[in-house]
């Protein structure tokens, strides 16, 4: 996974805090977190992206993908702030990052999500009602609300364990990176 066997394994940091007008302070303390533990912390902003030149938002969104992409497969593993974005949901981007990651065959740690299930977490905010099979519903368009439990969407939890903050993130990937050297 990373092509310099002397360098500590670089660790991708996902999650929506790159849109918080403190972010660089928030990676520098996600970066030091991974330092104590052995790991290189990569941060999106990391990815050396010109976007001089760039004629449209089109052009400029284009070298951001290609920067993070680049950054994800030169890393390790990743870890994921899952928290709710602008609703109930993790950052689409951040969602995306955790696919490419798994399908790159990376560890992926997620964190920042609430402990209580998806479903109780909808049913707090949107009216819904339990259908006669014991389904959970949006009872305005009668469209189901994933249960089985989960904390967010099945795919996640099933492909991403879940930490409860960024420290026990590293430190569980840090332990994964370990077991997989062996």
């Amino acid at each position: 996974m990373n092509a310099d066997l002397g360098r500590p394994p670089r660790i991708y940091l996902a999650g929506p805090d790159i849109f918080r007008p403190d972010h660089a302070a928030v990676f520098r303390d996600l970066k030091q977190l991974c330092a104590a533990l052995g790991l290189e912390g990569v941060a999106p902003s990391d990815a050396s992206i010109d976007l001089a030149g760039a004629a449209t938002g089109d052009e400029e969104a284009e070298r951001i993908y290609q920067g993070n992409i680049a950054l994800i497969r030169d890393c390790s593993g990743v870890v994921a702030n899952l928290q709710p974005f602008r609703g109930l949901e993790p950052d689409a981007g951040t969602v995306f990052e955790v696919g490419f990651a798994v399908a790159l065959g990376r560890p992926v740690v997620g964190y920042g999500v609430p402990a209580d299930s998806y479903a109780a977490r909808v049913a707090a905010q949107l009216p819904c009602a339990a259908d006669a099979r014991g389904v959970l519903r949006e009872q305005a368009g009668g469209v189901e609300v994933e249960g089985r439990g989960q904390r967010l969407n099945l795919m996640l939890t099933r492909s991403t364990p879940l930490a409860a903050d960024a420290a026990a993130a590293l430190r569980q990937l840090a332990g994964l990176l370990e077991t997989a050297a062996r």
